[in-house]
């Protein structure tokens, strides 16, 4: 071959080798694009909302329905952290409280102790029964019902157990749960004569006593009002023990509740609209208060077997007997069921608490 045809054969050679790099430069570009394109994310498509066939749980609203609420953000529930304004109680316990205490484990004595738990005292050393104790106005005396003639009668000792005297004589054959009024003139107190327990009131140094009902039923625990109009008391006249109020002198009997195994040992509020008592089978009764109309029942405690709830002079506290550690104790709860504490702590029983006055 001549020399031009040898230059004619490599400028060919040179212009295939050119053209297959370009042909294989565009190849790679456009792989490269391809490859680009393919990671980018594509929009999915939303379908249309449905124009037919709806069930009727999914019908558009009537016109009488409201569109629903802004969705808000979901956060976890906010504790309440008590403070002044929260509860309606805003008073400790305080004041003297009188009770039956079986100290001696022989025979039931009076106490008393402060409502903070302090100052537990013994007031009567005697050896018959003495119970049923209650405050009188000022609470410079305490009144209660002793056996000491082998009866019981009522007997009057100033708050310190000094100066002790007995008020009656031989007008029954048991007087109980004596109460003095709030003019400090009058005591009330249950008498059982002929086997039939009913209401009397005698003068405060227990001259002039007479019936406040006179019936064949059972009238028992009397109490008087804070303001002294009334008087509220059990009494089976229904059927069974109720708890009924009459007038100081006797007339206007009526009652106040409808329940199964009422118990006695009633105690007026401070302000005189409602009632603190116990109820339900033995061994297994509750304390409740109820509005002086019967409405508004509200039952304290759930457990155990509890008696006697005496409000406090505030009306802040209620303080009753309970046998849910073994034996009774007194315990102080509020008058919603709330902050239940325990007050005495004995190997022998503490019951029949009263609040001063």
């Amino acid at each position: 071959m001549t020399a031009r045809t040898t230059r004619k054969l490599d400028l060919f050679s040179c212009a295939m080798i050119a053209l297959a790099l370009i042909t294989l430069t565009l190849l790679l570009a456009g792989g490269y694009y391809l490859w680009r394109i393919s990671l980018l994310p594509f929009p999915t498509s939303t379908p249309l909302p449905a124009t037919t066939s709806l069930s009727p749980d999914l019908a558009s609203p009537s016109p009488t329905d409201t569109a629903p609420a802004p969705a808000t953000a979901t956060t976890a529930p906010a504790t309440v952290t008590p403070t002044s304004t929260s509860s309606p109680w805003t008073q400790d316990p305080s004041g003297l409280i009188v009770f039956t205490c079986y100290i001696d484990q022989v025979v039931d004595q009076i106490c008393t102790i402060q409502a903070d738990g302090s100052d537990y005292t013994r007031l009567t050393t005697s050896t018959a029964t003495d119970w049923y104790a209650a405050f009188g106005p000022g609470n410079t005396h305490i009144v209660f019902s002793s056996r000491q003639p082998n009866r019981f009668e009522i007997y009057e000792m100033e708050a310190d157990g000094a100066n002790l005297r007995r008020l009656t004589e031989d007008i029954g054959s048991g007087l109980y749960a004596p109460d003095i009024s709030p003019d400090g003139r009058q005591i009330v107190f249950t008498n059982e004569r002929a086997g039939t327990q009913s209401i009397w009131v005698m003068d405060r140094d227990g001259g002039n006593p007479r019936p406040l009902t006179d019936t064949a039923f059972e009238d028992l625990d009397p109490i008087w009002s804070p303001d002294g109009n009334l008087i509220a008391f059990a009494s089976n006249r229904s059927g069974s023990r109720q708890i009924y109020i009459i007038n100081a002198d006797g007339t206007d009997p009526h009652r106040v509740t409808n329940l199964p195994d009422m118990g006695g040992r009633i105690s007026w509020s401070p302000d005189g609209q409602r009632l603190a008592f116990y109820a339900g089978p033995p061994n297994q009764h509750q304390a409740y208060t109820i509005s002086v109309d019967g409405t508004g029942l509200i039952q304290l405690t759930d457990s155990g077997n509890n008696t006697a709830p005496c409000f406090s002079p505030d009306g802040e506290w209620l303080v009753f007997a309970s046998s849910r550690d073994g034996d009774l104790e007194l315990y102080l709860i509020r008058p919603d069921g709330s902050d239940l504490r325990q007050l005495t702590f004995n190997t022998y029983s503490d019951w029949q608490p009263r609040w001063s006055h």
